[in-house]
């Protein structure tokens, strides 16, 4: 079930919307409720369009590498979360305030999160946790009811009636939460949707205003609490909440404000002073830039019928959207895309319509709502999540298996893998250790750490001739480290196994560090070194390509775990 608010509007569309671009982002928010992959059947059945609509929409989504197909099935894919990156970008609420929220999360051992008002619901937008068996966090992009949480009472006391009634038809509506994926159903002895449990958040709001902060004793879930403060911009207006999220095992209900509010309140401070400094940096990332124009040129003579260029620039105008530009005017929006004056006014007047945009007649600015196009399940993927299908289209192309590995103390450990079928083939399980001296994924991984680092672990390895070929003398090892750093891939030759050749190039996040390496492993007697050289390396660099360009995007505001 979707949320209410992440429904289409109840009004009619104006006359300039754009019926393509409504379609399209249909077809995403269902993607996203399924948690990121539906089967082509379930999507034509659930947005009541027409197979050959939904056809055409996931073709042109492919193109602009939102979603991919496997199988029957449609995915989302990590590039869009360049429309969320948007939106948190032009918020600068992560990029202003993160930073603070991750020192309080450390100096308090606790996970800290800051939230956004996102109709009468919370919506996440930044994370600081911690590394405990029981995990207390949320994904960013993940939404709340506004009633389940401590947020939501500092930002309810700035609700109309208007926003109140909405309140109460959507609990009428939904008494379960079951529209809300990221809590788990109410409890009955909550009493869903009853007048005890609204007057009772009633009461909790005006508790809120005159404390000055909130808190959430095991509202989301048995054993969960939390205290939340608002964030407020010059005028006075909250614009965020922050939160520190705790267990009952480590301190109750009772304790916790005591506990944090001191820390928690100097850390508000600091934020409000942070909001009102004038921003450093460089401009976003994500505007498209007038190229555009070209590219939807060349996928419509590419793809024909099947490629919707209205949609394809309606989506692309989230996007002009950053560091920078919160808040754009018509012009400003058609010139950072490259669109048409006209063409950007419908796209714009359309997202204002779903509520993805918000106007006061001049300047137009992405909401919250932006969030919902899938930003919480990608922005939870991994890195072997992301290699995946990058290896599988390796595969495809040079009909070997192919690998990624981290390094793991002096060993490298095998995070992802896609074999071939053939009737001799090489088996490594994941989870596989070997130590990184005798490995081609190995080699590269050491030759990106820094020289110092590199260096150090050379003086203390102690390696073993694991077979006739193993190169073990250190001067012999650093000087093929220093080979790999400079060409940018390393090939190794039967010094693990036998008759095992393997070709390895490495991965890089968008800070540029090396994160992990990618390989294709061989028989010798299927190609000499040369040989695979030419035939393999080409297309491990477009597999790695593909992988880093995935995180450039998703590490943006998202941390990818390596495994």
């Amino acid at each position: 079930m979707t949320h209410p608010a992440a429904t289409a509007p109840s009004a009619p569309p104006p006359p300039e919307a754009v019926g393509p671009l409504m379609r399209s982002l249909s077809v995403l928010r269902e993607l996203a409720t399924g948690g990121g992959r539906r089967s082509v059947g379930d999507l034509v059945r659930d947005t009541g369009l027409a197979r050959s609509t939904v056809d055409r929409v996931l073709s042109t989504l492919t193109r602009l590498g939102y979603v991919r197909t496997e199988g029957r099935d449609a995915v989302l894919a990590p590039r869009l979360l360049e429309l969320g990156n948007a939106y948190l970008a032009a918020s600068e609420l992560p990029d202003r305030l993160g930073p603070l929220a991750d020192r309080l999360a450390d100096e308090l051992d606790e996970s800290v999160s800051l939230a956004v008002p996102d109709g009468d619901g919370v919506r996440f937008v930044h994370q600081a946790t911690r590394r405990r068996a029981m995990s207390l966090a949320f994904r960013i992009g993940d939404l709340l009811p506004a009633e389940r949480g401590a947020p939501g009472a500092l930002f309810a006391d700035g609700w109309d009636e208007a926003d109140w009634r909405r309140w109460r038809a959507r609990r009428a509506a939904d008494p379960a939460d079951a529209g809300f994926p990221a809590v788990p159903p109410r409890r009955a002895e909550d009493g869903a949707g009853g007048a005890a449990a609204a007057a009772d958040f009633v009461a909790r709001v005006a508790a809120a205003r005159t404390a000055g902060w909130s808190l959430d004793d095991q509202l989301i879930e048995p054993g969960l609490v939390a205290v939340a403060v608002p964030v407020r911009d010059a005028d006075g207006r909250p614009v965020c909440a922050l939160s520190v999220v705790s267990h009952t095992s480590r301190l109750s209900a009772d304790a916790l404000p005591d506990a944090v509010l001191p820390r928690l309140r100097e850390t508000v401070s600091a934020m409000e002073d942070a909001l009102r400094a004038p921003q450093e940096g460089p401009a976003s990332e994500t505007a498209p830039g007038p190229s555009h124009a070209t590219w939807m040129r060349a996928s419509k003579q590419e793809l024909g019928p099947e490629f919707v260029a209205s949609m394809a620039r309606g989506l692309i105008t989230l996007t002009a959207f950053g560091t920078g530009r919160a808040a754009l005017p018509l012009t400003a929006v058609a010139e950072a895309t490259g669109l048409a004056r006209a063409t950007a006014r419908r796209a714009l007047i359309t997202l204002e319509h779903l509520g993805y945009l918000t106007t006061d007649g001049k300047l137009f600015r992405p909401t919250p709502k932006v969030l919902e196009l899938g930003f919480a399940h990608l922005a939870g993927l991994t890195l072997p999540d992301i290699a995946l299908p990058h290896l599988a289209s390796l595969v495809e192309r040079v009909h070997d298996s192919a690998s990624m590995a981290v390094l793991a103390g002096d060993d490298i450990q095998y995070v992802a893998r896609v074999p071939t079928v053939r009737i001799m083939s090489v088996n490594i399980t994941l989870g596989t250790r070997f130590p990184a001296y005798a490995t081609s994924m190995g080699r590269v991984l050491l030759a990106g750490l820094p020289p110092a680092e590199r260096s150090a672990r050379l003086a203390r390895l102690r390696p073993e001739p694991l077979t006739p070929h193993t190169v073990t003398d250190p001067e012999r090892l650093g000087a093929l480290l220093e080979e790999a750093h400079s060409a940018g891939y390393a090939l190794v030759d039967e010094e693990l196994e036998e008759g095992l050749r393997s070709l390895a190039v490495p991965v890089h996040d968008r800070t540029g560090r090396v994160v992990a390496a990618v390989n294709v492993s061989t028989h010798t007697a299927r190609r000499a070194p040369d040989e695979a050289r030419e035939a393999l390396l080409p297309a491990l660099r477009t597999a790695a390509a593909g992988i880093e360009a995935d995180l450039w995007v998703a590490g943006r505001y998202a941390r990818i775990p390596v495994q």
